[in-house]
């Protein structure tokens, strides 16, 4: 059988091992809203959606040289800031790492506290990124993580709850 090949979404010019800030969205596998919902523009956290949170903002202690910026949580994704400085793990490392802690955490809410099921996977396999080269995209990038929720309806990624 000859498999589909996939679209590459890295640059494959780019080390992605090398200090920098890069802007990411990690989407649930297909989309569905297990994170919690909007309400009159605000997101409203379920508790698999605070223990994604709690495991994002753990990200520097286990990896040196990561630091985090602006992160927003949506009902169905995440966007945040990541930034490398003279890290031992690449960007794609921290996130193959952060969807698997998240997976093993929701797994064992699903068994022992009732959370929503996902179907085999909790997030989608790849991710978005974005290399911030400027302190002009450093600004707007904030900008739209911080409005996320405001424009939820608007929203690409928009599944009504």
């Amino acid at each position: 059988m000859v498999w589909p090949k996939r679209k590459q979404l890295r640059l494959s010019t780019y080390d992605y091992n090398q200090n920098g800030l890069y802007f990411i969205t990690i989407c649930i596998h297909n989309r569905k809203c297990l994170l919690g919902e909007i309400i009159d523009d605000k997101m409203f956290k379920s508790n698999a959606g605070r223990m994604v949170e709690q495991i994002w903002y753990q990200i520097p202690v286990y990896n040196p040289g990561i630091h985090l910026h602006e992160f927003t949580m949506m009902p169905n994704h995440i966007h945040g800031i990541v930034e490398l400085e003279n890290a031992s793990i690449s960007l794609s490392g921290v996130i193959q790492k952060f969807k698997s802690m998240t997976t093993c955490k929701y797994i064992d809410g699903v068994r022992n506290h009732l959370w929503e099921t996902f179907d085999k996977k909790l997030w989608q396999r790849n991710y978005y990124e974005h290399i911030i080269r400027n302190d002009q995209s450093l600004d707007t990038i904030q900008n739209y993580i911080i409005n996320n929720p405001k424009n939820w309806e608007n929203d690409k990624l928009y599944r009504a709850t």
